[in-house]
């Protein structure tokens, strides 16, 4: 099938793993460990991968691949790998391509736990990092660029602040540096961002967000360069952090309505937003496409829709009594989820700061 000439929803839900014998119409799970092989040789080509195919549940699983497969004609590159979380799927891609002496770059607004990986995990291994903390100054990019700098990460839309970061003039000084670039696109979804069509290396996901949707399983998938992938893929089949097929084939399956969950997301948010600005007791609203964010003209530019999170502050008028405030609308709403989560069908609110 000629996928490219498909628009991204078709592609969603026509790109499946091959038929088996029994002529389903809906790719099934693959349950197994293992596969069987032909003969010693087929076993042998496969695991010196001199053949294509299965050959142990660690390293290939047909639910596995046909999400991978999916993510990366989504994101419009060569190849992807699924991992079992969103973590893993970072962990891995700078355990893939940094070593000791190394220097990680990220932005300042980025997931706690993330933060926790470049501050508490990468010293012991002998990395550095560094952090950005004006994202829209290219200058202060640069000067955090340092000759040993192996990889830059960004969150865009960041989480919680909804940062949006240009990712092409980035890019384009990544590359100037011989420095691989990671974009995070969890908030946006390849639906509605393409980082590597604007000159990113990798693009990952915690596919526990948006892409599930309902708040049922975990999974993180990394798409790029046949290259750029195959120290992951190493990774993956030795370090152990794969995709169960039964999670995979859930994520896999959500891929086909996830355009029009991320359209419906986006025209929720943004009314949401509109309201909440309008609020007296609300300071301040994060929202990339409300047309007051300082943000607004980046995110149309590289960007479909802004997506179902957004952030906010409220108005105190003493800062000592904020927490208590934020506790209290909290535990003042109805219709709300308090859960450590977002992207689900029911609304989900949650403190970062705390």
């Amino acid at each position: 099938m000629a996928s490219k000439k498909l628009q991204k929803q078709t592609q969603a839900i026509r790109c499946q793993t091959k038929r088996s014998a029994q002529k389903e119409h809906s790719a099934p799970i693959y349950l197994t460990s293992s596969y069987i092989f032909d003969d010693a040789e087929h076993a042998r080509a496969l695991f010196a991968r001199e053949r294509s195919g299965n050959n142990y549940g660690r390293y290939h699983n047909p639910n596995a691949s046909e999400l991978a497969n999916k993510i990366a004609i989504l994101e419009e590159t060569e190849t992807g790998i699924c991992f079992a979380t969103g973590m893993a799927a970072i962990f891995n891609s700078i355990m893939g391509h940094c070593k000791s002496g190394d220097k990680v770059v990220a932005s300042r607004c980025l997931f706690g736990s993330t933060v926790q990986i470049l501050t508490r995990m990468l010293p012991k291994w002998g990395m550095s990092h560094d952090f950005v903390a004006n994202n829209a100054s290219m200058e202060e990019w640069s000067a955090a660029f340092t000759d040993d700098t192996k990889l830059c990460i960004i969150e865009t839309p960041a989480n919680p602040t909804l940062e949006v970061i240009d990712i092409a003039a980035l890019a384009d000084l990544c590359h100037s540096k011989d420095i691989i670039l990671l974009v995070d696109n969890a908030y946006a979804t390849p639906f509605l961002q393409n980082p590597i069509a604007l000159g990113a290396d990798m693009v990952m996901h915690s596919a526990t967000k948006y892409i599930d949707g309902q708040g049922r399983c975990l999974g993180g998938i990394v798409a790029g360069s046949k290259k750029m992938m195959e120290p992951l893929e190493f990774l993956l089949r030795h370090a152990g952090a794969a995709i169960s097929p039964f999670n995979a084939w859930i994520l896999s399956k959500s891929l086909e309505h996830l355009d029009l969950r991320m359209t419906k997301h986006s025209e929720n948010a943004l009314t949401f937003a509109e309201y909440l600005s309008a609020h007296p007791k609300v300071a301040e609203v994060h929202y990339p496409f409300l047309s007051s964010s300082p943000f607004h003209k980046l995110a149309s530019k590289q960007m479909r829709a802004g997506g179902g999170t957004l952030s906010f502050t409220l108005k105190v008028s003493n800062k000592s009594e904020q927490l208590k405030e934020a506790m209290q609308v909290l535990d003042g709403l109805s219709m709300c989820s308090l859960s450590a989560n977002l992207g689900d069908t029911r609304t989900i609110v949650t403190h970062p700061a705390t």
